[in-house]
């Protein structure tokens, strides 16, 4: 298994409704994108800043646009007001999760 696997497999788990992802959000990049797993969450740069939820807003939108689910599917469970958070993605598996993330890090 190499890193990026299990640094991924670290940051996603089953939930009931669907799939936790860990994210650690930066806001007001020059760039928007995945930029990789660091510290057991994915890394998403957001070009909108942390105010008013407009970058919540854009990382909601971004991830489901990312796993191709409507963006009421996507909803932040917890870290509204922090960089670190975590991610309920309805109606996905694990494994079609991963596979989508492995896609766009590597």
């Amino acid at each position: 298994m190499s890193p990026v696997t299990s640094d991924l497999l670290k940051a996603v788990r089953r939930h009931k409704k669907g799939v936790v992802v860990a994210c650690s959000v930066h806001p007001r990049s020059a760039h928007f994108g995945i930029a990789g797993v660091h510290a057991d969450a994915i890394r998403i740069k957001l070009t909108s800043p942390p105010v008013d939820g407009k970058a919540n807003a854009e990382c909601c939108s971004a991830v489901a646009k990312l796993f191709k689910v409507a963006k009421s599917r996507v909803a932040i469970i917890k870290g509204q007001t922090s960089r670190q958070k975590s991610l309920l993605i309805e109606g996905l598996t694990v494994p079609e999760v991963l596979d989508r993330l492995k896609s766009v890090t590597e």
